[in-house]
């Protein structure tokens, strides 16, 4: 099994909604337009698993201070293999090498994000530029049911 993490370019976007489809439409993740993924195409680290797009997430910058976990998704094909593990991990890294000091992720795999060292956080402590500009386009928006977690750089 030959597995590769890289940056993705503006030609995988399609790929990568496609993959990101069945998340989307339960819910589970935001949904991003083509255009909106080519200006943050920078933000993205992908994994493929023998030639084939497996998974991928957004490192998003917020701030000087802070950063997101975003998209997170692995293929149910791939998953167990620790993909989207690295795949955050990697994000971390990047975080630490720009000098961001903290990493929030809005989840429902809680248990997933603590086992990599998030600690819950208080949603009232998410700062309202996020919650403005991505949750009050989910379908759940103003019932949130997804745990806020912290990791701190």
């Amino acid at each position: 099994m030959d597995i590769n993490f890289f940056k993705p370019k503006l030609g995988d976007i399609v790929l990568m909604q496609e993959l990101v489809k069945s998340e989307v439409d339960k819910g589970i993740i935001l949904l991003r337009t083509s255009d909106e993924m080519a200006t943050t195409i920078r933000s993205y680290t992908a994994v493929e698993v023998d030639g084939k797009l497996a998974g991928f997430c957004a490192l998003h910058i917020h701030s000087v201070n802070l950063a997101e976990i975003r998209s997170l998704v692995v293929s149910e094909k791939y998953r167990g293999l620790g993909l989207g593990k690295t795949l955050v991990k990697k994000c971390l890294e990047e975080g630490a090498f720009l000098e961001v000091k903290e990493v929030l992720s809005l989840t429902y795999q809680k248990d997933f994000f603590e086992g990599i060292g998030f600690q819950v956080i208080s949603k009232e402590s998410i700062p309202e530029h996020k919650i403005w500009a991505d949750c009050i386009r989910c379908k759940h928006f103003p019932v949130c049911d997804e745990v806020a977690l912290l990791y701190k750089l």
